[in-house]
């Protein structure tokens, strides 16, 4: 170490900021392609896909890897003028510490798969996984590694080349989450959709309450409109348009609305270990029902209609007061 060479408040930022970024980053990125994986791959033993699992990654990496190019390319150009900031005590920890950050994440992410696989994944995804860990581990290893020990033969060229391939890998996984979750208006879309299941499935509890209570069906569901009982009718979020509703039997009524995407069946897209370990045991994606009536909400885009039958032995009047 150079000691006339002092590490000046610009050398301590840049390269904490470098590092920071970096970690959040590969981080994101590892998170971004294990869901990608996932959903391409599903497995029926493992959980529901969710959109936030690849929209927080790629928004991530859209902020964080410029953010370290550019610090990179700031320290780099220190470097070039004054070659003896090659020797400050913070890069040379920076350096170290993330090599062995990386060996520390490849072995307990290879750990962490191989325990998964064993316990039933499908060999497609634990490959893939594992091939990840190691390309990534191996890229950072190797960039830093030659950043350090300039004296190796190719050690620029592979630096290079090693950065260059990190935005490559990046853009693809990228433009991939974009396919996987489609547009912010397929998004939006599902949003209201989602919604749209809500709502139903709040009427049809107060239509089978309101049965409980009367022993009838409601004619319209402006009768479900009761002010005293805290009952609310839900309207369209998009549109603000009633929902449709009817009675069809003595026991029989069908709730309708106007859906903008056919339900997307997500089971076995998620991460592994579906029903155990905090994974859904259902698509929360749409709501489970209330009152414990058939759960089917699924639908396909357009006007989609839901027929729904009151058992009275499984949903008895109430008993009438004094």
């Amino acid at each position: 170490m150079n000691p006339t060479i002092k590490t000046t408040p610009k050398d301590f930022f840049l390269h904490l900021g470098a590092t920071i970024a970096l970690y959040i980053a590969t981080v994101a990125f590892i998170n971004l392609a294990f869901s990608i994986i996932n959903y391409f791959f599903p497995d029926q033993l493992a959980g529901y896909f969710f959109a936030n699992s690849i929209a927080w990654p790629i928004s991530m990496l859209v902020i964080l890897v410029p953010v370290l190019y550019g610090l990179e390319w700031l320290i780099r150009r220190d470097l070039t003028k004054v070659p003896e900031k090659g020797d400050l005590w913070i890069r040379k920890w920076r350096i170290y510490l993330t090599l062995f950050l990386t060996v520390v994440l490849i072995g307990g992410d290879l750990i962490t798969l191989i325990n998964t696989y064993l316990n039933g994944e499908i060999t497609s995804r634990f490959v893939y996984k594992a091939l990840i860990v190691l390309v990534i581990g191996g890229l950072i290893g190797k960039y830093y590694f030659f950043s350090l020990y300039t004296n190796f033969k190719m050690s620029k060229i592979t630096t290079k080349f090693n950065a260059w391939l990190g935005v490559v890998l990046v853009i693809v996984a990228i433009v991939t989450g974009f396919v996987v979750v489609g547009s912010p208006t397929k998004q939006r879309n599902m949003r209201f959709d989602n919604q749209r299941v809500w709502d139903l499935q709040n009427l049809q509890g107060q239509v089978v309450n309101y049965w409980q209570q009367k022993e009838k069906l409601p004619v319209t569901l402006a009768d479900l409109d009761d002010p005293l009982y805290g009952s609310m009718i839900p309207t369209d979020p998009e549109t603000k348009a009633q929902y449709e509703y009817s009675v069809t039997g003595d026991f029989v009524f069908e709730l309708c609305s106007t859906f903008a995407l056919a339900y997307e069946d997500t089971q076995g897209r998620g991460e592994y270990g579906y029903g155990r370990g905090g994974y859904p045991m259902m698509d929360i994606s749409y709501p489970s029902s209330i009152g414990g009536m058939d759960t089917n909400w699924k639908h396909e885009a357009g006007r989609a209609c839901f027929e729904r039958r009151i058992d009275p032995e499984k949903f008895p009047a109430y008993p009438k007061g004094i």
